[in-house]
């Protein structure tokens, strides 16, 4: 749960940007967007192999020489 503590001094604006920030900076609004539909397991599968794939496509080439 994020809780986010007013303090003296802060607008409503500055609070809802500090609570913006950090729903974002901990992955809520990911975790909510891959929870909106049932993914088949094997589907799941599926998508973490090609994200290892574009990781090891990535590292390839930014590798340092």
């Amino acid at each position: 749960m994020i809780i986010v503590k007013a303090q003296p001094g802060d607008t409503s604006d500055s609070v809802i940007r500090k609570f913006t920030r950090k729903v974002i900076s901990e992955g809520i609004l990911l975790e909510l967007k891959k929870r909106e539909f049932y993914q088949k397991p094997a589907e799941k599968r599926k998508e973490q192999k090609k994200e290892i794939q574009r990781r090891i496509r990535y590292r390839k080439t930014h590798a340092r020489s």
